[in-house]
């Protein structure tokens, strides 16, 4: 059984997002939140941590998959590693939203109009185990 649990996990990877509007739609229709990443995937060495110990994490995945629409604001800044111009657009219009300090990592925890219920600045302190119970509580407060 876990075999094939395991085998889930790679057949139905977790999903990200492109756009925050559609992001809310699916909250709104699934009755679930958004969790919205800022990063800086090739410059900022705690985002590649945050990404690589917890959002790629098997009980990160595996409650997200059931709780959370994840939409990542992406701020890379190698030329090979940049977006298209209308991603980038949509990048900076979210930062000037809920990112207006710069801060990277940084994640919130949203309902499904875009208000902040909860934000983490930086790789969180405690275990990816311990994050994940954080956020699933919320989840299940908001439903």
């Amino acid at each position: 059984m876990k075999l094939f649990a395991l085998l889930l996990l790679f057949i139905i990877p977790i999903q990200w997002e492109p756009s925050f509007e559609n992001a809310k739609k699916t909250a709104k229709e699934k009755h679930e939140l958004i969790l919205l990443n800022f990063s800086g995937s090739d410059w900022c060495g705690p985002c590649i941590v945050l990404r690589k110990d917890y959002l790629e994490s098997d009980v990160f995945t595996n409650m997200a998959n059931d709780h959370l629409v994840l939409v990542n604001a992406d701020f890379p800044r190698k030329k090979k590693n940049i977006p298209a111009s209308e991603v980038v657009k949509r990048n900076e219009a979210l930062a000037e939203i809920y990112n207006k300090e710069g801060s990277f990592p940084f994640t919130l925890l949203l309902d499904a109009n875009g208000k902040v219920l909860k934000t983490w600045h930086g790789k969180p302190e405690i275990s990816p185990e311990e994050w994940t119970a954080q956020i699933k509580a919320v989840c299940e407060a908001n439903k």
